[in-house]
């Protein structure tokens, strides 16, 4: 939830300004992990001391569920605060996913610092998670899931979940590999608890999983298990070893982060390293002066064109109300069409191979737009200035719209063709080259049929 409703947290403030470790633990009883990071996020702004205190009043197991929850700036800064041994606590309890990101996001010294606290198990394990790159499934999957081995029992493989669970992401699913950890198929616990106990694993489990590589992207891990609606995708190494899976609240996560990204790139502003609400005046700064510098220059050839009409313009005087009407037309045609196109990119139902198709049916659907938006204009055309103007500004909003949306749908493509980011077309780009081509457009027709 968000945190509007300050009575919902109330009796988490009175047992914080209590200072009665047992009352604030009963309180906080009351709540999940998720509403306790929240509260603890909130409330740093205000009284850092009691986000500190409520997190180190809870029982350990809670504290890892809480810090996973809270943002990668919040948990640089209680890295600081928290002593070694009780974080090296913390981060021992928390997933083993959530654990590699906080590893990643301090710096050399409290990754040292941090790395020598804790127990060899997790070093391990912690030292082979954070070297995967950022963005791949590697990075992102967890170690802890639930596997059993080929040739087991039905009661084995139920015996052997019940001494691992607690220390799993989730055993909903189990993996049956073989004595390589080659990943076999699954098992779910359903099958596990239904079929007979001496009936073999080998006979029960579903084999072609849609699995993934430590190398694939997180955005397709995404979309592999949004396609598939699977609780978890099994990640597996050059050898086919089962080394991880990335679960299905990960991977809404990752949806999450790469549709943010995309909406700022689509406003062409850059990555952002944090949030807006903790980001720096100069990061924000730098995310979004390079685009808009870009943009200040392109615009410049806008004015040429205006300017090389100075003529047909001081003829007719009157050409300058309907310019920023058609401008807008098909700069809004533009942006709408690759808005389709880039989201259709980003979901996979178009591809590359689909442009011939789509051109097609975009000038078709942009046609249909045009003429409708002509007829329209036509009308305020003959009242403002008479039927010779009418008839430029009717052309002329048929051919913007219909150049707009084809630059509109073209851009993403050819951006995804040259390897570039299809979200890179952004709105405020499209615009800008259909103000450029509605200005030669509108003031070369206007030329043409008004004889200058």
């Amino acid at each position: 939830m968000a945190f509007l409703d300050s009575d919902f947290f109330q009796p988490l403030d009175t047992a914080l300004v209590s200072g009665d470790p047992e009352a604030i633990r009963a309180a906080a009883s009351a709540f999940n992990a998720a509403d306790l990071a929240e509260f603890i996020e909130h409330t740093h702004d205000e009284d850092g001391d009691h986000g500190l205190r409520l997190l180190q009043s809870l029982p350990v197991e809670l504290q890892a569920k809480v810090f996973g929850y809270i943002g990668p700036d919040m948990q640089r800064i209680f890295a600081r605060l928290i002593p070694n041994r009780e974080l090296a606590g913390i981060v021992t309890d928390m997933s083993a996913d959530e654990r590699a990101d906080f590893f990643n996001i301090l710096d050399e010294n409290q990754q040292h610092a941090l790395f020598q606290s804790l127990a060899s198990r997790e070093r391990e394990d912690l030292r082979r998670l954070a070297s995967f790159e950022e963005g791949t499934a590697g990075a992102l999957m967890t170690s802890d899931y639930a596997v059993v081995s080929s040739g087991m029992t039905v009661a084995s493989a139920l015996a052997l979940l019940r001494n691992t669970a607690p220390d799993k992401e989730t055993i909903y699913q189990a993996y049956v590999v073989d004595q390589d950890h080659c990943l076999l198929g699954a098992i779910s616990l359903r099958n596990l608890i239904t079929s007979a106990p001496r009936a073999l694993v080998d006979s029960l489990m579903a084999t072609g999983l849609v699995s993934a590589h430590t190398h694939t992207g997180q955005e397709e891990v995404a979309r592999l298990i949004s396609r598939y609606d699977l609780i978890a995708l099994p990640i597996t190494d050059d050898d086919g070893r089962l080394v991880g899976i990335v679960t299905y609240d990960d991977a809404m996560d990752v949806a999450e982060a790469e549709a943010t990204e995309d909406i700022h790139k689509g406003a062409t502003v850059g990555k952002l390293d944090t949030g807006l609400k903790t980001a720096s005046p100069l990061s924000l700064y730098r995310s979004r002066v390079q685009w808009l510098v870009i943009l200040v220059f392109a615009n410049i050839f806008t004015g040429a064109s205006i300017d090389h009409f100075q003529q047909t313009i001081s003829s007719h005087i009157a050409l300058l109300f309907f310019m920023p009407l058609l401008i807008a037309s098909g700069g809004n045609a533009g942006a709408q069409s690759a808005t389709l196109m880039v989201r259709g990119l980003a979901t996979g139902d178009v591809t590359a191979k689909d442009w011939g198709m789509l051109l097609g049916k975009d000038i078709l659907v942009a046609t249909g737009l045009g003429l409708t938006m002509a007829a329209a204009v036509t009308v305020v055309g003959v009242v403002k200035a008479g039927p010779d103007i009418a008839t430029v500004v009717a052309i002329s909003m048929l051919i913007v719209v219909l150049m707009g949306s084809i630059i509109g749908m073209l851009l993403p493509f050819l951006l995804d063709k040259l390897q570039f980011d299809p979200a890179t077309a952004s709105m405020p780009l499209i615009t800008t080259i259909a103000d450029v081509s509605g200005v030669l457009i509108y003031f070369t027709v206007a030329s043409v049929v008004l004889g200058l």
